[in-house]
């Protein structure tokens, strides 16, 4: 039997035409492993997932090193990396210092991740939900008159481990607050992988009835329940068009131990595809690029399609 390198095309209505991945595996992925990945192999991956087609990727964060140890060399990747014209990345900074590193390390895009419920904030930031706008406020609106794009991220946007459901009203308040001070992009984070359809539609609604553009509104799941697929697809059919995966499924949350990989930049390529959904990337050398970093890594790829698509003949 041939190889089947690409799925069957079939459109769907009411879809998006394009889609806009935004890749976290640099950061997202690699700040949950449990070791150390030296800085040629960083740069390796960011240098090929550019050659690949994808137009965000998130490349690092400028987080205390005793924090992200796996992530403190990110100024010297800014410095490396062969920066494609077009493609944007972006880095996480949590506060005014992490502006000034990114700033210095030439980063052009930056993001803050603040938290849906109160028990994550604390563990995560340090803060009370009612506080933690504190903490990003000053950065957000320093880069903004920068004129460097923020990006909210908003983790346990469905479940928490600690509190249980979400009510996506709490949700709907941090986001809100994240665009009024300036952020022009939002991620909605399913950080513990339990939402489903139905919820994901309901909260992309609220989100737009409180004013958020959808031309505004990401959203990134991960697959603890094997609910990642089919949540995009609801994202989508609510009018979402950008999306966070991370290559090979890499990732989770390194302060959640309840989260587990992100959804993977090639099983939603391979959706988008045979939905007839423009990526601009090259499922091919995603494959390629999984395959390259798995082994690197000393582990089989998470990947369903690159699995598939590394094993058919």
């Amino acid at each position: 039997m041939g190889s089947r390198q690409s799925p069957a095309l079939v459109g769907a209505a009411n879809l998006p035409s394009s889609v806009r991945i935004w890749e976290v595996g640099p950061r997202d992925g690699l700040q949950n492993e449990q070791q150390i990945i030296d800085t040629d192999h960083k740069v390796a991956f960011i240098d090929r997932l550019s050659a690949a087609g994808l137009p965000v990727i998130e490349a690092t964060s400028f987080v205390r090193a005793d924090r992200i140890p796996q992530l403190a060399d990110g100024a010297q990747v800014m410095s490396r990396i062969a920066r494609k014209p077009g493609v944007r990345y972006p880095v996480l900074v949590p506060n005014d210092r992490g502006l000034d590193a990114a700033v210095a390390a030439d980063a052009r895009d930056i993001a803050v991740f603040a938290s849906a419920t109160n028990t994550f904030a604390e563990r995560n930031l340090g803060r009370t939900l009612a506080n933690q706008m504190e903490m990003f406020t000053p950065v957000v609106q320093r880069a903004v008159g920068l004129d460097i794009p923020v990006r909210g991220y908003i983790s346990m946007c469905f479940g928490d481990p600690w509190e249980g459901k979400v009510d996506p009203r709490q949700v709907v308040d941090v986001c809100r607050q994240l665009v009024d001070v300036g952020c022009g992009d939002i991620s909605v984070g399913d950080t513990i992988g339990v939402a489903t359809p139905g919820q994901v539609g309901e909260l992309i609604g609220l989100l737009v009835d409180s004013g958020i553009g959808l031309g505004s509104i990401g959203v990134h799941f991960h697959d603890t329940y094997g609910q990642a697929l089919a949540n995009t697809l609801a994202a989508l059919q609510a009018g979402v068009s950008t999306v966070d995966a991370s290559t090979g499924g890499l990732g989770g949350c390194p302060y959640a131990e309840s989260a587990t990989g992100n959804l993977a930049t090639e099983d939603l390529v391979w959706m988008l595809d045979g939905l007839g959904i423009q990526t601009g990337v090259d499922l091919g050398a995603l494959v390629a690029t999984s395959t390259w970093l798995a082994r690197e890594l000393g582990r089989p790829v998470a990947s369903r399609v690159a699995q598939a698509l590394r094993t058919s003949t």
